[in-house]
Protein backbone atom coordinates (compact mmCIF):
# COMPACT_ATOMS: atom_id res chain seq x y z
CA UNK A 1 0.00 0.00 0.00
CA UNK A 2 1.44 3.40 -0.98
CA UNK A 3 1.44 6.40 1.34
CA UNK A 4 -1.32 7.96 -0.78
CA UNK A 5 -3.41 4.78 -0.56
CA UNK A 6 -2.98 4.71 3.22
CA UNK A 7 -3.84 8.41 3.49
CA UNK A 8 -7.07 7.81 1.55
CA UNK A 9 -7.82 4.76 3.69
CA UNK A 10 -7.32 6.82 6.86
CA UNK A 11 -9.58 9.60 5.55
CA UNK A 12 -12.27 6.96 4.86
CA UNK A 13 -11.90 5.78 8.48
CA UNK A 14 -12.53 9.32 9.78
CA UNK A 15 -15.52 9.64 7.45
CA UNK A 16 -16.85 6.41 8.97
CA UNK A 17 -16.47 7.95 12.45
CA UNK A 18 -18.02 11.27 11.43
CA UNK A 19 -21.00 9.46 9.89
CA UNK A 20 -21.34 7.33 13.08
CA UNK A 21 -21.07 4.11 11.07
CA UNK A 22 -19.56 2.27 14.03
CA UNK A 23 -20.85 -1.05 12.68
CA UNK A 24 -18.41 -0.59 9.74
CA UNK A 25 -15.31 -0.21 11.94
CA UNK A 26 -14.12 -3.76 11.31
CA UNK A 27 -13.48 -2.66 7.71
CA UNK A 28 -10.82 -0.23 9.05
CA UNK A 29 -9.69 -1.67 12.39
CA UNK A 30 -8.27 -5.06 13.39
CA UNK A 31 -10.07 -7.22 15.94
CA UNK A 32 -8.57 -6.96 18.47
CA UNK A 33 -6.96 -3.51 18.27
CA UNK A 34 -4.44 -2.08 20.71
CA UNK A 35 -5.49 1.37 21.97
CA UNK A 36 -3.02 3.15 24.27
CA UNK A 37 -1.41 -0.20 25.16
CA UNK A 38 -4.81 -1.76 25.99
CA UNK A 39 -6.08 -4.60 23.84
CA UNK A 40 -9.72 -4.05 22.89
CA UNK A 41 -12.12 -6.19 20.94
CA UNK A 42 -13.80 -4.44 18.04
CA UNK A 43 -16.98 -4.29 20.16
CA UNK A 44 -15.13 -2.59 23.03
CA UNK A 45 -13.57 -0.12 20.59
CA UNK A 46 -16.99 0.60 19.05
CA UNK A 47 -18.40 1.16 22.56
CA UNK A 48 -15.60 3.64 23.34
CA UNK A 49 -16.38 5.65 20.21
CA UNK A 50 -20.16 5.41 20.74
CA UNK A 51 -19.72 6.77 24.27
CA UNK A 52 -17.76 9.77 22.98
CA UNK A 53 -20.45 10.42 20.33
CA UNK A 54 -23.22 10.16 22.94
CA UNK A 55 -21.44 12.58 25.28
CA UNK A 56 -20.69 14.98 22.39
CA UNK A 57 -23.35 14.53 19.68
CA UNK A 58 -21.73 17.07 17.33
CA UNK A 59 -18.25 15.51 17.65
CA UNK A 60 -16.56 15.86 14.26
CA UNK A 61 -13.06 14.61 13.42
CA UNK A 62 -11.31 17.36 11.43
CA UNK A 63 -7.78 16.74 10.18
CA UNK A 64 -5.45 19.57 11.05
CA UNK A 65 -2.14 17.83 10.26
CA UNK A 66 -1.65 14.43 8.64
CA UNK A 67 1.58 12.53 8.02
CA UNK A 68 1.73 9.10 6.43
CA UNK A 69 4.92 7.09 6.21
CA UNK A 70 5.00 3.40 5.42
CA UNK A 71 2.50 1.65 7.71
CA UNK A 72 2.38 4.60 10.14
CA UNK A 73 -0.10 7.48 10.27
CA UNK A 74 0.20 10.53 12.54
CA UNK A 75 -2.65 13.00 12.80
CA UNK A 76 -3.56 16.10 14.76
CA UNK A 77 -7.35 16.14 14.88
CA UNK A 78 -9.29 19.26 15.85
CA UNK A 79 -12.66 19.08 17.54
CA UNK A 80 -15.01 22.07 17.74
CA UNK A 81 -18.05 20.78 19.59
CA UNK A 82 -20.47 21.10 22.50
CA UNK A 83 -20.55 18.32 25.11
CA UNK A 84 -24.12 17.36 26.04
CA UNK A 85 -23.12 15.06 28.90
CA UNK A 86 -20.18 14.62 31.21
CA UNK A 87 -17.10 14.10 29.02
CA UNK A 88 -14.21 12.20 30.61
CA UNK A 89 -15.63 13.07 34.01
CA UNK A 90 -16.07 16.80 33.33
CA UNK A 91 -19.68 18.05 33.42
CA UNK A 92 -20.98 19.99 30.39
CA UNK A 93 -21.66 23.72 30.49
CA UNK A 94 -23.70 24.01 27.30
CA UNK A 95 -20.91 26.11 25.78
CA UNK A 96 -18.92 25.01 22.74
CA UNK A 97 -15.32 23.91 23.22
CA UNK A 98 -12.28 23.31 21.01
CA UNK A 99 -9.55 20.77 21.61
CA UNK A 100 -7.10 18.59 19.74
CA UNK A 101 -6.10 14.97 19.73
CA UNK A 102 -2.65 13.83 18.67
CA UNK A 103 -2.92 10.27 17.46
CA UNK A 104 -0.55 7.77 15.93
CA UNK A 105 -1.61 4.61 14.14
CA UNK A 106 0.20 1.49 13.02
CA UNK A 107 -1.48 -0.23 10.11
CA UNK A 108 -1.20 -3.90 9.29
CA UNK A 109 -2.72 -5.42 6.17
CA UNK A 110 -4.58 -2.17 5.41
CA UNK A 111 -6.30 -1.92 8.79
CA UNK A 112 -5.42 -0.18 12.05
CA UNK A 113 -3.62 -2.54 14.44
CA UNK A 114 -2.40 -0.06 17.09
CA UNK A 115 -3.47 3.40 18.20
CA UNK A 116 -1.69 5.82 20.52
CA UNK A 117 -3.90 8.77 21.39
CA UNK A 118 -3.31 11.89 23.47
CA UNK A 119 -6.20 14.30 24.01
CA UNK A 120 -5.57 17.81 25.36
CA UNK A 121 -7.63 17.26 28.52
CA UNK A 122 -6.27 20.44 30.11
CA UNK A 123 -7.80 22.53 27.30
CA UNK A 124 -11.12 20.72 27.80
CA UNK A 125 -11.00 21.15 31.57
CA UNK A 126 -10.24 24.88 31.24
CA UNK A 127 -13.19 25.41 28.90
CA UNK A 128 -15.68 23.32 30.91
CA UNK A 129 -14.72 24.50 34.38
CA UNK A 130 -16.75 27.51 35.50
CA UNK A 131 -14.53 30.52 36.09
CA UNK A 132 -14.07 31.72 39.66
CA UNK A 133 -15.74 35.16 39.94
CA UNK A 134 -13.47 36.04 42.91
CA UNK A 135 -10.33 35.89 40.77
Amino acid sequence: MTDLDLENRYREYLTCLNERRFHDLSEFVHNPVVHNDRTLSITEFQDLLRRDAAEIPDLHYAIERLVVQGEQVACRIRFDCTPAASFRGIPPTGRPISFVEHVFYRYQDGRIAEIWSLIDMEAIREQLTPSDPDR
